[in-house]
């Protein structure tokens, strides 16, 4: 079976993506900052939306679901950080 290129970058994409996920998420069950659990969230979430996008097919990548879940995992970065500037601020 041949799959084109864009099915291989995206599969490649969501590797990356998920072990960052695991990266993150090591870091938390050894500190259980905050930090990292949302950072950890967002790159599963957008592993998840690597894995939609190579099931549903690249042509598909302007779908409204796949801009929210990008939305929903950008949005999970900035409240870790706004959270963690808050923290340290007081």
């Amino acid at each position: 079976m041949h799959l084109p290129p864009y099915s291989f970058f995206s599969g490649v994409i969501m590797m990356g993506t998920l072990m960052t996920g695991l990266f993150f998420w090591k870091f938390w069950k050894k500190t259980y900052d905050k930090l990292f659990l949302f950072f950890s969230y967002a790159f599963f979430l957008m592993s998840f939306e690597r894995l939609l996008l190579g099931y549903i097919g690249g042509a598909k990548e302007i779908s409204p679901l796949i801009y929210l879940i990008r939305l929903g995992a950008y949005s999970l970065i900035i409240i870790a950080i706004y959270r963690k500037n808050q923290e340290s601020s007081s």
